[in-house]
């Protein structure tokens, strides 16, 4: 992408910014609720662009620590899933609880970021 062009975050953001700000105002209720949801999935997509990239690895990183395998991320989340199954890992284990409440936390960041800022965060947190 051109050096001149925002990246793709920043141009979705940009986007559900004007719709949020300047168009959903000035519309119908009937046209309100569609573009309130317009306006959350933009966001969503904008935050899964931005903070994906680092999460994914991170998340790779752990699950090949917790299963002692190599493999995508799809393939090291159904080993570790059967490995609970069967009794290999169990769920009192702490570097399991410490996977599922990153994992928890980093989902969150992107679907539901709110839930994820301390009280000492914004306190009007943007919709999601």
């Amino acid at each position: 992408m051109s050096a001149t062009v925002p990246d793709t975050p920043t141009l979705l953001q940009a986007a559900a910014d004007y719709l949020e700000g300047e168009l959903l105002p000035t519309l119908p209720d009937s046209h309100r609720f569609q573009t309130r949801v317009t306006v959350n999935l933009l966001r969503l997509v904008e935050r899964e662009l931005r903070l994906a990239p680092a999460q994914q690895p991170a998340e790779h990183t752990r699950l090949r620590a917790l299963t002692g395998r190599e493999g995508s991320l799809e393939e090291l989340n159904a080993a570790l899933a059967n490995d609970i199954l069967v009794g290999n890992v169990t769920l009192t284990d702490h570097e399991l609880l410490q996977h599922l409440r990153q994992t928890l936390h980093e989902t969150l960041q992107i679907h539901h970021p709110a839930w994820t800022r301390d009280e000492a965060g914004p306190t009007s947190p943007r919709r999601t």
